[in-house]
């Protein structure tokens, strides 16, 4: 057979739409979103564990991914029981998300294109929802990959302020090659503190207007949400990211205990190994509620260089958690848990601050947490309660580290260069020079800077020298010829 009837099989073979969406993804409607350093392999079979249906990978980059086998076998590792997956590539050329997809396409049952990122990286590098305007080009990425792939081609979009902008801008995906669609219903513009809430008659409006299976994502705190958004929009599933890291079980519509979904975790991240950056970082969502009340284990999880040391830390930590709930069992009466729906022991939706909104007066846990910051400043020398909050983190971090650059806030008022008199110099240079200046010395004087360190050996300033003289002699030989 033939390359060019190889191609034509894969295409009559290749699912599409609503097929793709019933047989190849067994009919999802839980999905756990792509997030980056936070949905490798062990943290996409715990969730597997708690009612998703479907997993997508962390966002690779395609250019990354085609030159690097190392990077490769780290953020694409998978197993047996890991699908349906979609893997998901961010990238701003045709050619080389093809040539990743087809590095990948065997391992998964889909592949995704990241046309929603809305991050500052995503800006430098041009991918994302920074390619949303660039109609013709996500049109050239959509229908090379649809062509080239043995498996479908997805996208996960961000909406326009528009609906109807919206909708042509999910039309042309589809008329593209797009089999599915998730659409975050956020602009470009929300994200941090200015995230504010989706908008699901954006995603109704898409769901209505294509003939491919939609994904819903945003809003999505409980089970009663995600029925809520099913219903309201029409959607065949929907998607958390958010969600799903402070409360894995959401969609099983339960709010565990924080020790027992993490011990869980922890066993699937020892038999899955992954960056511990990945570690951390869950269990820092799933005790973020429990961290604002107790912040110093939030520092001793920071400075834990080793899955044992994390292991240690959350025992530890998780000790003192269960300590607390039998007192509250005991006398309820002694917690005040503010706006949190459940005890701080439980995995719950973190909800960020309403950036319009005025409070006269902080929460009690951040008052809690400002009387701690001042009592742990008050009990530090003079030098360091100047610190800002910043260095002072630094200096608790490393204890044993010399004080001497971090004691003072910045360089002060400090001393020109002798020479140029327009650099400061540097602190402990012993001509009281800059660095350029020293470094032109050392050259002329044929003499090293202890502080600055240049190592001119003789042979190097005599060469040097012997340059300057020649530059000299031919200046001075032009000089003589023109008159």
């Amino acid at each position: 057979m033939s390359n060019a009837d190889a191609s034509h099989f894969s295409q009559l073979e290749k699912l599409r739409g609503f097929d793709f969406w019933d047989r190849s993804l067994r009919a999802a409607r839980h999905v756990v979103a792509p997030m980056v350093d936070q949905s490798e392999l062990a943290w996409r079979m715990l969730s597997r564990r708690h009612n998703a249906h479907l997993c997508y990978t962390p966002m690779l980059h395609s250019s990354v991914f085609i030159r690097d086998l190392s990077y490769r076998k780290e953020s694409l590792a998978t197993c047996e029981g890991d699908r349906p997956l979609i893997v998901q590539f961010c990238g701003n050329n045709a050619s080389t998300l093809v040539e990743a997809g087809l590095k990948c396409q065997h391992m998964c049952d889909a592949i995704d294109i990241n046309l929603g990122c809305p991050q500052s990286i995503a800006k430098r590098g041009h991918y994302g929802a920074f390619l949303q305007d660039e109609w013709q080009l996500l049109k050239e990425i959509v229908s090379e990959c649809h062509a080239k792939w043995s498996i479908p081609v997805t996208a996960k979009i961000r909406i326009f302020p528009s609906i109807t902008k919206t909708v042509e801008y999910a039309l042309m995906l589809e008329e593209a090659g797009a089999q599915l669609l998730t659409v975050h219903g956020r602009t470009r513009e929300q994200k941090g503190p200015l995230t504010g809430l989706a908008s699901w008659a954006h995603i109704q409006a898409v769901r209505q207007a294509v003939k491919i299976p939609v994904f819903a994502n945003g809003n999505i705190q409980y089970l009663d949400d995600v029925r809520e958004c099913m219903k309201a929009t029409g959607v065949e599933g929907v998607m958390i990211a958010e969600g799903s890291l402070h409360n894995p079980a959401l969609f099983d519509g339960v709010n565990p205990f924080v020790w027992d979904i993490i011990e869980e975790y922890l066993e699937l991240a020892t038999q899955y190994p992954c960056n511990l950056t990945f570690v951390r970082g869950h269990v820092f969502k799933m005790c973020i509620h429990a961290f604002d009340q107790y912040n110093s284990w939030r520092m001793k999880l920071g400075e834990c260089k080793s899955l044992e040391a994390v292991k240690s830390v959350v025992n530890d930590f998780m000790g003192v958690l269960k300590a607390d709930e039998q007192r509250y069992r005991d006398n309820p009466e002694l917690f005040d848990f503010g706006s949190l729906k459940y005890p701080y022991w439980m995995c719950q939706p973190y909800v960020r601050p309403d950036p319009n909104a005025k409070t006269e007066e902080p929460s009690d846990a951040k008052r809690q947490k400002i009387l701690s910051d001042a009592q742990l400043k008050n009990g530090l020398p003079e030098a360091l309660q100047r610190l800002s909050k910043k260095k002072l983190k630094k200096a608790l971090q490393k204890p044993h580290k010399s004080m001497s650059n971090i004691e003072t806030p910045g360089r002060g008022k400090f001393e020109m260069c002798v020479e140029c008199k327009s650099n400061a110099r540097g602190l402990k240079c012993e001509r009281e020079c800059c660095k350029v200046c020293c470094k032109r010395l050392a050259v002329e004087l044929s003499s090293n800077c202890s502080a600055h360190n240049f190592y001119y050996n003789k042979s190097t300033v005599r060469r040097k020298l012997e340059k300057v003289e020649r530059d000299d002699n031919s200046v001075v030989g032009a000089m003589a010829s023109s008159t």
